[in-house]
C-alpha cells in the first residue's frame, strides 16, 4: 500500500475536543504523521478540498448479526408505519413478494407509541395480510412482537399454554392468546418456528450491511447479541473474506440452558473476534417492561427482570475465565441496581478497557455514576440519544416526572464515566436510518424529540463532545484497537464529510452527509 499523505483539511484528531489538523500521512494503512498542510509540499498528495475529516465512526451497541438472520423481513419503522392500518397495508406488499413455499411473512421495527390511540397491533391485524401464511412482525425494541393466528397456530400456543419466564403471551378477556407476544422468551416460541435464512444468505445480508456502514461512515462495530445467528464468529468471518470490511467486536447473548464453550485465543484476536457476553436483564422503556423500582404511571407495575442472579453471575464468571467483557442490558433503574449490587466490590479482570458494560442505562442519576466511580469493579456505559428522539411517545409514558433530570443525562455520564459511548442500537430503535450517526450527534446537542419537545435539555453536550462518543471515547469502551483517533499507530480509517459539522447550524447536523470512508487507507465508500 505505501505511502498516503492527505492534505488540506480540517480533521478532528480525536486526541481532545479542540485538537484538530489540517494534514495527515499513512504508511501501509497505518497513520505515522499528523500536523500542518503548510508543511506538506509532496505533489502526490491528495487534497480533501477544506473538508471535514473526520476518525473512522464506531457504532458501539448494534445487531449485524439480527439484521443479517432477518434480511427477508420488511421495514416497518416509523416514519413511514405510523399507524395499525399503516402496517398492514406495508405487510400486505410485502407478502406479495414472498413466495417461497413454507416461508413466513416476516416485518420489524413498528413503534405502537406512535399509533392512534397507543393501539398494539394483534392476530386479529395481521390475519388481514393473510389467514393461511403466518406472519410475525417484530417490535422496534426487537424485545416484543406480534404475530397472526396461523403463526401462533405453527407455534402450539394456546390458551393453555402457560407464559414463558420472564415474558407473555398476552390475552383475549377469555384466556385466548391474541398474537401479542410480550419480551423475549415469548417471541422466540413463535420466532423459533421461522425458518433459518441460508448461512449464505446470512454471509452476503452482512456484506450488504457493511456496505452501509461505510456509508454513515461507521468502520468498526460491537454486536450486542451476535448469537441471533448461527456460528457467527466463523459467519462474520466469512463475510470478511467476501468483502466486510468493518471491524466487529461480536458479544453472543448467555443462554443458561446451552452454555457457552471456552474460548480459543484466536476466538478473540483479528478483524472479527469475539469481545464478551451478553446477558438482558430487563425489559424496554419504551413498551414498559423495563425493571423499575417505583412502578409505572398509573399502573402498579414494575416491569420485567428477564433473568436471575445466577445466571448474570455465571455469565460474569464465563466473562472472566476467557477474559472477555460481560455487557448487560439494564434500562430500568432497579436493573441498573442490581448490576452494581452484584459486581461492584469484585475485582475486574481486563486491563484498559471495562470488565463490565451497561447497555443502554436510561436512568442514571448523580449518585449512580459516583457508585460507579468508586467501585472496585471498571464499568464502562454504552447509552443512546436516539432513543429519546425516536420514542419520545414511549418515555413520555413510561417515565415518572421526577426521573426524567436523570433520563439519558448524556452531559452527567460524558463527565462521569470515561468509558462512554452513543450508539445506534439498530434494528432494536423506532426510526429508519437509526445507525446515522449524524442525527444521534444533533439529538445529543440540541435534547430535541423527533416532534419538537425538549427532553431534558440540562443533559445536553457540544458537538465535539458527541464526536468523541463515537470515536476517541467510544474506543476506551471495547477492544477494538486502532480506531477512534487520527494519530500515529491508529489505522487509517476515517470519514470525509460534505459539511463541516462542527460549524454548521445545530438543526442541520442531523442533513450532514459522509461524501467518503477510507478503511485502513482503503478508500471504501464513495458518496
Amino acid at each position: 500500500m505505501g505511502t498516503q499523505l492527505f492534505t488540506n483539511a480540517k480533521v478532528f484528531t480525536g486526541a481532545g475536543e479542540a485538537e484538530f489538523a489540517s494534514a495527515f500521512r499513512l504508511r501501509d494503512g497505518v497513520v505515522d504523521w499528523v500536523g500542518d498542510a503548510a508543511d506538506v509540499s509532496d505533489q502526490d498528495a491528495v487534497d480533501l478540498g477544506g473538508r471535514t475529516v473526520l476518525p473512522g465512526l464506531i457504532d458501539s451497541h448494534t445487531h449485524p448479526a439480527l439484521m443479517a438472520g432477518t434480511a427477508a423481513a420488511a421495514e416497518c419503522f416509523p416514519p413511514v408505519v405510523t399507524s395499525v392500518e399503516d402496517l398492514v397495508e406495508v405487510m400486505r406488499r410485502h407478502a406479495d413478494s414472498v413466495t417461497a413455499t413454507g416461508a413466513w411473512i416476516l416485518g420489524r421495527g413498528f413503534d405502537d407509541t406512535k399509533f392512534p390511540g397507543r393501539r398494539m397491533p394483534t392476530a386479529a391485524d395481521l390475519d388481514r395480510v393473510s389467514t393461511e401464511r403466518p406472519v410475525l412482525v417484530w417490535r422496534c425494541d426487537a424485545h416484543s412482537a406480534v404475530c397472526n393466528t396461523k403463526a401462533l397456530e405453527i407455534a402450539g400456543v394456546s390458551a393453555s399454554t402457560p407464559d414463558p419466564d420472564g415474558a407473555r403471551f398476552e390475552r383475549d378477556a377469555d384466556g385466548s392468546p391474541n398474537g401479542v407476544l410480550t419480551e423475549i422468551a415469548a417471541v422466540g416460541a413463535v420466532a423459533a418456528f421461522v425458518p433459518a435464512p441460508t448461512r449464505d444468505e446470512q454471509i452476503d445480508a452482512l456484506v450488504a450491511i457493511g456496505e452501509e456502514l461505510a456509508s454513515r461512515g461507521i468502520v468498526a462495530v460491537c454486536d450486542l447479541l451476535s448469537s441471533r445467528i448461527d456460528e457467527p464468529l466463523a459467519t462474520f468471518r466469512a463475510a470478511a473474506d467476501r468483502g466486510l470490511r468493518a471491524t466487529a467486536a461480536l458479544y453472543p447473548g448467555w443462554d443458561p440452558e446451552d452454555p457457552l464453550a471456552d474460548l480459543a485465543p484466536a476466538d478473540k484476536q483479528g478483524q472479527m473476534r469475539i469481545a464478551g457476553v451478553k446477558v438482558v436483564l430487563d425489559g424496554a422503556y419504551s413498551n414498559r417492561t423495563a425493571w423499575v423500582h417505583e412502578p409505572y404511571p398509573g399502573s402498579c407495575d414494575h416491569g420485567l427482570r428477564l433473568v436471575d442472579d445466577a445466571d448474570v453471575l455465571a455469565a460474569g464468571e464465563w466473562a472472566r475465565r476467557n477474559g472477555v467483557q460481560l455487557a448487560v442490558h439494564a434500562m430500568g433503574d432497579q436493573a441498573l441496581d442490581r448490576v452494581v449490587e452484584l459486581f461492584a466490590d469484585a475485582e475486574p479482570w481486563l486491563d484498559g478497557i471495562p470488565s463490565v458494560r451497561i447497555e443502554h442505562a436510561t436512568i442514571v442519576s448523580d449518585d449512580y455514576v459516583r457508585r460507579l466511580r468508586e467501585a472496585r469493579m471498571s464499568f464502562g456505559i454504552a447509552t443512546h440519544t436516539v432513543f429519546f428522539f425516536a420514542e419520545y411517545d414511549g418515555y413520555e409514558k413510561a417515565l415518572r416526572t421526577e426521573q426524567v433530570p436523570d433520563a439519558y443525562p448524556i452531559a452527567r455520564l460524558y463527565d462521569g464515566v470515561e468509558p462512554l459511548a452513543l450508539s445506534s442500537d439498530r434494528p432494536a430503535t423506532a426510526w429508519s436510518g437509526a445507525d446515522d450517526v449524524m442525527l444521534s450527534i444533533e439529538a445529543a446537542v440540541r435534547r430535541r424529540t423527533y416532534n419538537g419537545v425538549d427532553f431534558g435539555p440540562e443533559a445536553a453536550i457540544t458537538v465535539p463532545q458527541a464526536v468523541l462518543l463515537y470515536t476517541a471515547r467510544a474506543r476506551l469502551l471495547s477492544p477494538l484497537e486502532g480506531v477512534g483517533m487520527l494519530q500515529p499507530g491508529f489505522d487509517g480509517s476515517f470519514a470525509v464529510l460534505e459539511r463541516d459539522v462542527f460549524t454548521v447550524p445545530e438543526d442541520e447536523i442531523a442533513q450532514v452527509r459522509v461524501a467518503e470512508t477510507w478503511i485502513r487507507g482503503e478508500q471504501v465508500f464513495v458518496r
